[in-house]
């Protein structure tokens, strides 16, 4: 059976897969993903205290100006 983006399975077949969306939507069945995503908790909660700390850090001008480097790359100005 196929698995999905997250490990889900899912039917092998266009139809069963279109009929498990169809109770999902309706109510009739609930979809079940993963709680796991493979990374370690710990890691996670320091990586995020880890951004919180760098930009209280920071004066507001330089996160500006990381701001407007960052815009400047997505946007290609």
């Amino acid at each position: 059976m196929p698995r999905g983006p997250k490990g889900e399975r899912r039917p092998a077949d266009v139809i069963g897969n279109a009929v498990k969306v169809m109770r999902i939507a309706t109510g009739e069945e609930t979809e079940t993903l993963p709680s796991d995503d493979g990374k370690d908790p710990a890691a996670k909660a320091l990586g995020r205290k880890g951004g919180v700390k760098r930009a209280q850090s920071m004066s507001p001008e330089r996160r500006a100006e990381i701001a407007r480097k960052a815009a400047e790359k997505r946007w290609g100005k």
